[in-house]
């Protein structure tokens, strides 16, 4: 199991939401090129970026900060967030992102992502955030009426690779992931599911150990210190 250390971006800044609210914000740094630093040097093998202004506004806001993150470490780095057009995954493609993930416009295009994956192979994920099981879409501030497991199974026959699952309702919380939603994810669909949301401490990831999934994301834990990278990265292998 792969630790997937997060850093999202609000106005240029490292941030935190609770359960991806945009009224509950909190700053832990002003530059995320050297927090991508600080995971690489504490045994981060892969790194997960989120635009979050980009997921609102449905382009990408942040990318002069991705490219330095890019720039910044020699590891992978993966982002999501407003990514709606081809030109938009050629433009993070081209600030060095390794994979590519695609939320909303999943949703409202499926043949978009058929085409994107023809284009792009495995450099193409999807990111599925749940609310009660259902998909939200639009930085989680509507939900749709699809089910998070077969719209996960309608990408995995579209040639998707790798899907992130998210719970809205335990993000940001610390309180524990989803266990049971994360394992029947994994259980239903034969391709990589990255969970995320919820972790506050080694139990609530080493919880995700026998569910199936390939990686999990830490956010908040590690910039409270309720997680240190090094010893989860040592733990999940």
């Amino acid at each position: 199991m792969r630790i997937y250390p997060a850093i999202d971006i609000k106005d240029g800044k490292c941030v935190r939401l609770l359960r991806g609210s945009f009224d509950d914000v909190t700053v832990y740094g002003d530059d995320p090129a050297e927090m991508a630093k600080r995971w690489e040097s504490e045994g981060g093998e892969y790194i997960h970026v989120v635009d979050l202004d980009g997921a609102v506004k449905g382009h990408g806001v942040n990318a002069e900060a991705i490219r330095r993150i890019c720039e910044s470490v020699s590891v992978p780095v993966q982002t999501g967030g407003g990514i709606r057009t081809m030109e938009d995954i050629e433009a993070k493609l081209s600030c060095g992102i390794s994979r590519v993930i695609i939320g909303t416009k999943a949703v409202s295009d499926p043949e978009f992502i058929k085409n994107a994956v023809a284009k792009y192979g495995d450099k193409i994920a999807v990111g599925i955030d749940a609310k009660d099981g259902k998909v939200a879409i639009e930085g989680w501030e509507k939900t749709t009426e699809f089910g998070a497991v077969e719209f996960a199974k309608k990408m995995a026959e579209l040639g998707v690779k790798t899907i992130i699952y998210t719970d809205i309702a335990t993000d940001g919380t610390l309180a524990g992931p989803n266990v049971e939603a994360m394992k029947e994810m994994a259980s239903n669909i034969d391709i990589d599911v990255i969970a995320s949301g919820g972790i506050g401490n080694m139990d609530h990831i080493m919880s995700l150990a026998g569910t199936g999934v390939e990686g999990v994301i830490v956010g908040r834990a590690l910039y409270t210190g309720g997680v240190e990278l090094a010893a989860a990265v040592e733990a999940a292998r």
